[in-house]
């Protein structure tokens, strides 16, 4: 191993490095760190976990602080640009620059997209030195030209072909056209396909490369494991199992809202999980990784959203619980163990219908492990996951917000159903058989409203929530379906009122409004009375008066 002094790196950033821990470079950091700090262009290649964020944030420190120091600091005008394909990324690349940084007095900030960006807008406002951004919300901000990148020295694209594959690549080429030609220009990536080469043409002007890992290269201290089960319930066992041990996990999902759910069910059985996924604000993502990080909880359950960039110490044990669907997916996620010389478990659980598709991404990733039947109890799970922790008693939950994602939504939602219920119990014998109760923060309650009659017999309708299919109002839904508050006994049927096989019929009265049911799966909501019509009124049908035309609001409704 060789130490960061010898390689040129100033006594400053060497002390730094070393009060972390950090005594001897990495393969990726040795090589490169001569050509970088020279103010060489350099094209990286290197796995995940490599040590790439180093090898790039010391030269820029470096440089901006001694050789290209110097000179006021002006309003949006950053002198070194990192470029990251996720909110993730640009936040653990951050938090490595700025101690760095901060030893040279240079100031370091963040552009990303999902938050407000007065923050981000103030910062370049009061002068940065080093911006880390994401491509989309830095192209937002040069639109509106609040940051220029004419003045950049150091320009580093980090995970550039995950930038490819989220198509990127055409925002990166509009903002390297921006900045100088004779800057310094770093590129690192595990690959150089989906056009990052081009990139590398274009742009770096006789890079030296610098290829230590590629993607096909394996951690030696990473041990890969596939668990074959029979049943779903089987693999619901085995996951359990696997997420009850002492140490650090994540656990990969292929859908944000598989993803949201099995961190709510290891909660509920005893087991602090947390989420991550693209559905969460910024905040919550910043404040599910704290916990995480910080050993608050110590199982992580994720989209592919944390393959990238996420980079916590000392994960023991990744859970492809979903196997992945191509070969980089399942390197990537594994790549979040056995990080810095440390030593780490994957673990792949397979139904008999993935192991085909398995054993294509595990040729393709170049991974050789013999799949083994297992059950939650087996022996190679026990001594997989060792001691198992201590049963953690979840904290209650507020009452009124049961429902997943949207619950304050559906709680709304059933307050106001509920009200409708009781409104129809009010009236001259229009009944609702099932209203939607107060904690009903799913699709079902969301969005049920309630029917009653006035003392003259009129129809007028109860308050209806704000549903997935929009909000009723003046007699209109916003799916475009019109009701009719004037005809006799007419069946209004779209979208609102189909809700889960509902059905809401009016009866021989004056006037008939029918908005989104009340009625819950599959049952029916009848007044008292009368027939329904032939066919549900359909968009662009002519609502013609009948002889029993009701006066007064229910016929403005229907007019407007």
């Amino acid at each position: 191993m060789t130490s960061f002094s010898t390689l040129g790196v100033p006594a400053p950033l060497v002390s730094l490095l070393a009060a972390d821990g950090k005594l001897e470079a990495f393969p990726i950091q040795a090589d490169t760190l001569p050509d970088t700090l020279a103010g060489r262009d350099v094209l990286g290649r290197g796995k995940t976990g490599s040590g790439k964020t180093i090898a790039f944030a010391l030269p820029i420190a470096a440089r901006l602080g001694t050789g290209l120091s110097g000179g006021r600091r002006r309003s949006g005008h950053p002198l070194a640009l990192v470029l990251a394909p996720t909110r993730e990324l640009a936040t653990q690349i951050a938090a490595t620059l700025e101690p760095l940084a901060a030893a040279y007095q240079l100031t370091t900030t963040t552009i990303f997209g999902g938050v407000s960006q007065k923050r981000q807008v103030d910062a370049l406002n009061a002068g940065v030195d080093i911006l880390v951004a994401c491509p989309g919300r830095l192209e937002d901000l040069m639109k509106q030209r609040l940051v220029s990148l004419d003045a950049v020295e150091i320009t580093v694209l980090d995970e550039a072909d995950h930038m490819a594959d989220l198509g990127f690549l055409p925002v990166v080429t509009r903002i390297l056209e921006k900045t100088p030609v004779d800057g310094q220009r770093l590129l690192f990536s595990a690959t150089l396909d989906n056009g990052v080469d081009k990139i590398v043409k274009r742009f770096l002007h006789s890079p030296v490369l610098h290829s230590v890992d590629d993607e096909m290269s394996h951690v030696d201290r990473m041990t890969h494991h596939v668990f074959e089960v029979d049943s779903v319930d089987g693999k619901n066992d085995l996951v359990q199992a696997l997420a009850s041990g002492k140490g650090r996990s994540i656990l990969f999902m292929r859908t944000k809202h598989h993803a949201k759910r099995l961190a709510k069910k290891l909660t509920d059985s005893g087991i602090p999980a947390v989420d991550l996924h693209g559905n969460l604000s910024q905040p919550q993502r910043d404040r599910n990784l704290a916990a995480f990080g910080s050993g608050g909880v110590r199982v992580m359950v994720a989209t592919d959203v944390a393959a990238r960039g996420v980079h916590i110490d000392d994960v023991e044990l990744v859970v492809h619980v979903d196997p992945p669907t191509e070969h980089k997916a399942y390197l990537h996620r594994s790549g979040r163990t056995a990080r810095a010389g440390a030593t780490g478990d994957v673990v792949t659980i397979s139904l008999p219908e993935q192991r085909r598709d398995l054993r294509d991404v595990l040729r393709k990733a170049a991974i050789t492990v013999t799949p083994v039947p297992v059950t939650a109890t087996s022996s190679e799970v026990a001594t997989l996951v060792g001691e198992v922790a201590a049963y953690v008693k979840p904290s209650p939950r507020e009452a009124g917000n049961n429902g997943g994602g949207r619950g304050s939504h559906g709680s709304q939602g059933g307050s106001r159903g509920s009200q409708g219920a009781r409104r129809d119990r009010s009236g001259d014998g229009a009944r609702s058989e099932r209203g939607a109760g107060a904690n009903g923060g799913g699709r079902g309650s969301r969005g049920r409203g309630a029917q009653t009659r006035d003392a003259q017999g009129r129809s007028t309708e109860g308050r209806s929530a704000q549903g997935r299919d929009g909000q009723s109002r003046d007699g209109q839904s916003r799916d475009g379906q019109r009701r009719d508050s004037q005809g006799q006994g007419t069946q209004s049927q779209g979208r609102s009122s189909q809700n889960r096989g509902s059905q809401s019929e009016t009866g021989s009265g004056r006037g008939a409004s029918a908005g989104r049911s009340s009625q819950g799966n599959g049952g029916q909501n009848r007044s008292q009375g009368g027939r329904s019509s032939g066919r549900p009124i359909r968009v662009g049908d002519v609502v013609r008066p009948s002889s029993g035309t009701a006066r007064g609001r229910g016929s403005r409704r229907a007019q407007g």
